[in-house]
């Protein structure tokens, strides 16, 4: 029995792991039945198995009451639960585990980090992100990408654009994410000549620009108020760079376009869209039709569209 055993860790320690990768709750509540039923569920290895498979599918609840009974707590279980509650936008239960861990003295990898920054970014804690940039460094983990991408991101998105800056200039390594990264910081600010810079910079440097790329630049057109700009980036996009417009993109030309009073024309550019349009997209049309008064297009709309998109464009 106990030779049978273990050769059952290995396999159901696969079985979760390929849970995890899929997301699929349902099975994971299959096979850790099994493992209660086999006698093996109370073994560490399967244990911390089933606490990172629980957080990967976003059961919290789940995987604290495991990772609470788990003795051997590794640094790979950390991770998993502070990224899993980040992932979530719980920025402030992920610092807490966070905090659990240095509490307990268990060592950082290079995958820690980042997610801590990442919360530090949501709660805009740039004293906290500070010393967390302190702990990247006595790490040696300046020259990890994820961590550098992740310093940038938390410095943006706290207000600090000459620190991320820095960063992002002190970097060996670049990717289309710490473009995209130090670009949105820029468009949140309304520095659109940076945004537009750093855009020929990642072209330069050979990096495919993705949907989020666009996505921040045509923001950052549709705040400055820079129609042909948008319109130019808007087109490039599939043409040039193959990438293919999703409902982000036709809501951000659907902003740009509404806040100067071309209703009409982002009316237009919906009924000719590929993709579903959906709430936030009607909602960007919506507001421009108050805002400019476009009472006909208002109820055009609410012809083609029911639910609680008429009832919005009715209250025009």
């Amino acid at each position: 029995m106990v030779a049978k055993r273990g050769e059952l860790v290995p396999f159901y320690a696969t079985l979760l792991d390929a849970c995890s990768s899929a997301k699929h709750l349902k099975n994971l509540k299959r096979i850790h039945a099994l493992t209660i039923t086999l006698g093996i569920s109370r073994n560490d290895f399967i244990r911390s198995k089933l606490v990172s498979s629980y957080a990967c599918c976003a059961q919290l609840h789940e995987a604290n009451i495991l990772f609470s009974f788990t003795i051997r707590q590794p640094t790979f279980l950390f991770n998993s639960l502070i990224r899993a509650h980040s992932s979530l936008s719980l920025f402030s239960q992920s610092l807490s585990i966070f905090r659990h861990m240095i509490v307990a003295h268990k060592p950082f990898d290079r995958h820690t980090l980042p997610v801590v920054l990442k919360s530090c970014a949501g709660l805009s804690a740039l004293w906290l992100g500070q010393q967390v940039h302190g702990a990247v460094l006595v790490n040696g983990f300046a020259l990890d990408l994820a961590n550098s991408n992740a310093l940038v991101n938390m410095y943006a998105k706290c207000g600090q654009l000459v620190s991320a800056r820095q960063v992002f200039d002190r970097m060996c390594q670049r990717n289309e994410i710490t473009f995209s990264t130090m670009m949105m910081g820029y468009g949140m600010h309304g520095k659109c000549a940076e945004v537009f810079e750093l855009f020929d910079k990642l072209v330069e440097a050979g990096e495919r620009p993705d949907g989020v790329t666009f996505t921040t630049v045509l923001s950052a057109c549709s705040h400055g108020g820079l129609i042909d700009k948008g319109r130019e980036y808007f087109e490039m996009m599939e043409v040039r760079f193959g990438v293919k417009p999703e409902v982000q993109h036709y809501t951000c030309m659907v902003d740009m376009l509404g806040r100067v009073g071309q209703v009409e024309e982002a009316e237009k550019l919906i009924w000719r869209m590929e993709v579903k349009p959906d709430e936030a997209l009607w909602g960007a049309l919506l507001a421009a039709c108050k805002i400019h008064g476009k009472v006909e297009v208002a109820e055009r709309v609410a012809e083609r569209v029911y639910g609680r998109e008429l009832t919005v464009a009715s209250s025009i």
